[in-house]
């Protein structure tokens, strides 16, 4: 069935393609910071496996937000380590970083993050997608808080 929600199909298809690049973003962070909390060690083992798990669940929420509205706005949202490994901006890591580099690391996924939520701005304001702009502020919300969180442990 046509869908008719006031945005024309081929903003739609922006909107999406650049959702599509937040999912997968958004995914590749969530599958590092689990990552991580699988496999940090040292004196601040504690704080940090309890904080990376807190980030993860909040990620497995939001991965599947963002999928959502891409289905609201008429398309598929990309599922696959395929289909992410081609959008994604953030790299994945060969064996276990010290918990230090592993906070500095997810400090730069999520300013990733970030920067790639606010490339999706543009197309979203001219398209008048109310929706899609308070989902973007939101996941910029929690990314910049969460990195200045991680970043000041590492002062």
């Amino acid at each position: 069935m046509k869908i008719d929600i006031g945005i024309p199909d081929a903003q739609r298809q922006a909107i999406a393609d650049g959702l599509g690049k937040l999912l997968a973003d958004s995914y590749t962070l969530y599958l590092k910071t689990h990552n991580f909390h699988w496999n940090v060690t040292g004196p601040q083992f504690n704080t940090l496996h309890t904080m990376f798990e807190t980030h993860y669940n909040e990620l497995a929420l939001a991965v599947d937000e963002v999928a959502e509205r891409i289905r609201s706005l008429g398309h598929p949202a990309p599922g696959s380590y395929a289909a992410f490994s081609k959008l994604k901006s953030i790299e994945e890591e060969e064996g276990v970083p010290t918990a230090e580099e592993m906070t500095r690391l997810l400090v730069l996924g999520h300013e990733a993050v970030v920067r790639t939520a606010r490339s999706i701005f543009p197309t979203a304001e001219d398209a008048n997608d109310q929706a899609t702009l308070d989902l973007l502020t939101r996941r910029i919300d929690v990314h910049e808080k969460t990195a200045w969180m991680l970043r000041s442990m590492l002062a």
